[in-house]
């Protein structure tokens, strides 16, 4: 069943996530909101208190972790209510609350940092000594002053503070520009059917078997962004150069170094993703060259990249059956973890259908009562893979939130898509070993390696775009739409070789890519993807020890080391190429197989 609910009222309660667990009653919640309200001021009455004495910082962070977990309810009930009808405004005042009351608490908390940090070393040490539960913010407290040599004085923070909404600036006139002003000519199939071209629909599109329609929309769009092209490098100038000037103030060699230092992760993994990746070149050659011959076409063009290579295998598939798969295939992480997995599928934990103004994608929210995973759930593969992905980082939330203290439990973004992206690998497996059908094998192994082209070499490309255009303007030289397209165009000429016809419209593709504006963080997709199929692998290979490892020192860390060791520690080192290379192995060996099943 493919259930499309026109009101949110229509969808039945069994497809509709908890959310009374949260709170019974919207009254209920605004009197939290008061409570909240009143803990400002008890915030305020440690300012200026916390070197004095040990009792002072145990107190003080103490009512940081009880305003964690209340506000962790609080906004979770407002954000998932205006998620389920955007066009509900009662929740969407609720939602604006939030964002007022958060914005206030972290105002409210911006003295303690700075005040920790002129804690002489000998005296923070003696309180731990004193009071010994301090040793339960220890990791806290070195990470704030793991930080210290790029902490100014007050004075310089002040400005440095109040120039952050112009340091936001490029990111927000690139939205404006990219999502409300630029506008893209329709196209035609050969029916005569008319298909707009927009963000959500140029994927599709590419994906299209109708060559014409792929072409038209192709053009389409980047006929736009070079209309635009001298905005578009002007706003991406403008980006590159705050990062360079806020990397400066805090001494900091490099813009990436200041970005990777806020988890904690050393600029040697970038390098040593990039190395990797052009060391395996070879492979992703090896895959256009495979693409070419499966589409027969004379020539394999950049808008041929997206359109399945193989004939449509899809078949449909109602969640339940999604459910059924993705127990099976997770059953190897072993009977706790398919109970949890139970009990979310059980529980309510997902909201399953899309009803008329819910929020679009999906997405999973590690609640401390418990994970909420939205989805727009469709009878097909993709959203069977979306499921188990979102489950994914529903488990790794829940068995931090269970296992950390409130101040250890939330997980960094480095290694936020390990957990989920392991999951749809682990799928990925099960269903490869159960298919008997020639033709669904072939099909599952072109998702699979579309998974590598657009995560782990598309990614990787990305970020080696971002940092070539940092180094550019540190080294003082002008970033326009001239040098862009240059260097966008030498990368697109390394990562697909010479058996695709460079198009020179794609020289313009990173004038649309909003993640240039995020601050280095696309990297972390492409080593996040990796470092999930090394896991994945061997969980499979290696069985009890490598899921034990999993279990305990992953998905059970939260933040309680930096994020690299927490890896090593379940078995995957990213400080060396070494995942890396073992993912693109595996993409090798796949090209290999697919080329012998469409022999």
């Amino acid at each position: 069943m493919n259930e499309n609910y026109e009101k949110r009222s229509d969808v039945p309660k069994e497809y509709q996530w908890a959310i009374e667990d949260l709170y019974a009653s919207d009254e209920d919640w605004k009197k939290d909101l008061d409570r909240i309200k009143d803990m400002l001021p008890q915030i305020e009455a440690f300012q200026g208190k916390l070197g004095e004495r040990a009792d002072s910082l145990l107190g003080f962070l103490k009512l940081q972790d009880d305003i964690t977990v209340l506000l962790d309810r609080f906004a979770n009930y407002a954000l998932r209510k205006a998620d389920e009808d955007t066009k509900n405004t009662t929740y969407q005042g609720f939602r604006d609350q939030t964002t007022g009351i958060c914005v206030a608490i972290s105002s409210a908390l911006s003295f303690a940092e700075p005040e920790i940090l002129r804690i002489p070393e000998a005296v923070l040490n003696g309180f731990y000594g004193k009071q010994p539960e301090l040793n339960t913010y220890r990791r806290c407290l070195d990470d704030i002053l793991r930080k210290k040599a790029h902490i100014l004085s007050d004075a310089e923070e002040k400005i440095l503070a109040a120039a952050g909404d112009l340091a936001q600036s490029p990111d927000d006139i690139f939205s404006l520009l990219n999502n409300a002003d630029l506008t893209y000519e329709s196209v035609t199939d050969i029916e005569g059917n008319r298909f707009p071209v927009t963000h959500a629909s140029f994927i599709p599109l590419m994906q299209n078997y109708d060559r014409n329609v792929r072409k038209d929309a192709f053009e389409s769009l980047y006929k736009t962004y070079a209309e635009h092209k001298n905005t578009s490098a002007a706003i991406l100038s403008a980006q590159m150069k705050q990062l360079n000037f806020f990397s400066k103030m805090r001494r900091y060699d490099s813009p990436l170094e200041a970005a990777l230092d806020a988890n904690n992760v050393a600029p040697q993994v970038y390098r040593n993703l990039i190395d990797a990746v052009h060391e395996n070149m070879n492979a992703m050659y090896k895959y256009v060259r495979l693409r070419k011959k499966l589409l027969k076409v004379d020539a394999l063009h950049m808008y041929d990249l997206y359109v399945p290579i193989v004939p449509n295998a899809e078949r449909d598939i109602p969640f339940d059956e999604a459910k059924k798969n993705i127990r099976e295939a997770l059953s190897v992480l072993g009977d706790d973890y398919v109970a949890l997995l139970d009990e979310g599928f059980g529980s309510r934990w997902i909201d399953i259908y899309e009803n008329e103004g819910k929020r679009s994608g999906a997405y999973s929210c590690g609640c401390r009562l418990h994970p909420y995973v939205l989805l727009n759930y469709k009878n097909n593969l993709d959203s069977e893979f979306t499921t188990a992905h979102e489950m994914g980082h529903a488990l790794h939330s829940y068995l931090s939130n269970r296992n950390q203290p409130v101040v250890d439990a939330d997980y960094v973004i480095f290694v936020a898509e390990v957990a989920s992206t392991c999951n749809e690998a682990l799928l990925m497996q099960y269903l490869l070993k159960k298919t008997t059908d020639k033709k669904e094998r072939a099909y599952l192994i072109n998702y699979f390696l579309e998974q590598f082209r657009t995560t782990l070499y598309r990614q990787t490309m990305f970020a080696e775009f971002e940092l070539k255009m940092s180094q550019m303007i540190q080294n003082g030289e002008s970033i326009n739409s001239e040098s862009a397209c240059r260097v966008y165009h030498d990368l697109i000429d390394l990562y697909f070789g010479d058996d695709i016809v460079h198009d020179a419209k794609i020289d313009l593709e990173w004038a649309r890519i909003p993640h240039f504006f995020y601050n280095f963080y696309v990297y972390q997709y492409a080593t996040g993807f990796s470092a999930a199929i090394a896991l994945s692998q061997k969980i499979l290979s290696e069985g009890e020890p490598a899921v034990k490892a999993y279990k305990e020192n992953f998905l059970s860390a939260g933040r309680s080391k930096d994020p690299v060791s927490i890896l090593k520690d379940a078995g995957v080192d990213m400080s060396t190429k070494k995942p890396v290379e073992d993912a693109l192995k595996l993409f090798d060996s796949l090209i290999d197989e697919l080329a012998e099943l469409t022999r």
